[in-house]
């Protein structure tokens, strides 16, 4: 649910503090999108709730920044030899997805070698942005933010899943301007700026459930441009504008107590209630379940 960092605390207890860790079970699939701090707890339920059973994963990864594999050395069914844990992403450094994952757990950073686990890892260094997992078609979108880094959208036989925890509004980027700086824009240059926004709109076009960054309010955006981060009024307006049936707020900033995200989360509703009456809006909370209905036929 953070972003950036964990934020641990009686003040954060309430949406959590752990970093990006989301999990989709439909069609027969276990898949874990990003491996923040959250995948430890994942892990040890998995555990729990498998027992001596196999657990077969796929982690798709949405880029390599710290705060989104940062778990995965905590993530438990990795040091189980039965496991099958498949982590698939695309290429974020030029020593390739194997070498970032395991350069976080070298010595001196960590006391075990990512070769050294016993569970089966299965790396796959993505170059294709339409494959599919099982039954399941994945597509993956380049987001608006630094470094390689994308969005994935799942569609499965009960809805589609949208996951895009990394991106910064690309209209809103081009129009807020930077401290003595003129805020005059180039015609040509704004609507680039739309078109690469629309494409993002056809991307999470009719999606039952869109999990996306807003990190900033209004407020704060003009001091955080060019981050790579969304302002949660462009979250709510192309949730509206795409059709999307619920809107989960997300990588809430480490700065923001519950409080504060209560607040965004309010108005983000009142947005929405004006506007899209009909769609579901909340931050999203650690340990939260949304369970879409299975379709007829």
């Amino acid at each position: 649910m953070r972003g950036s960092i964990p934020t641990p605390g009686p003040d954060t207890a309430h949406f959590g503090g752990n970093t990006a860790c989301v999990e989709v079970r439909a069609d027969g699939q276990l898949i874990i999108l990003d491996a923040g701090t959250g995948i430890r707890p994942l892990g040890l339920a998995l555990v729990k709730e498998f027992k001596r059973h196999p657990v077969t994963a796929a982690i798709l990864l949405t880029h390599t920044h710290w705060d989104h594999i940062q778990g995965f050395p905590f993530f438990v069914p990795a040091y189980n030899s039965r496991n099958h844990i498949r982590i698939l992403g695309f290429e974020g450094t030029k020593e390739g997805l194997v070498k970032t994952l395991s350069s976080q757990m070298e010595s001196p950073y960590f006391p075990i070698a990512l070769q050294s686990l016993p569970g089966y890892i299965q790396m796959d260094q993505l170059k294709d942005m339409e494959f599919n997992l099982g039954p399941i078609r994945v597509r993956a979108m380049f987001m608006n933010h630094p470094g390689v880094c994308v969005g994935y959208r799942l569609d499965t036989s009960a809805g589609s899943v949208v996951f895009i925890p990394d991106n910064e509004a690309h209209v809103r980027l081009k129009t807020t301007p930077l401290p003595d700086s003129d805020p005059a824009q180039d015609p040509e240059s704004l609507q680039y700026a739309q078109k690469q926004d629309d494409k993002l709109i056809e991307f999470v076009r009719d999606a039952d459930v869109l999990i996306m960054d807003a990190q900033y309010d209004a407020e704060e955006y003009p001091g955080h441009v060019g981050w790579g981060h969304t302002c949660v009024d462009d979250t709510v307006e192309i949730a509206i504008r795409a059709g999307v049936k619920s809107l989960f707020l997300f990588h809430h900033d480490p700065g923001h107590d519950d409080a504060h995200v209560t607040k965004m989360q309010e108005h983000a509703r009142k947005i929405a209630r004006r506007r899209a009456p009909h769609m579901k809006v909340a931050a999203a909370r650690e340990g939260a379940e949304c369970v879409l209905p299975a379709k007829n036929g």
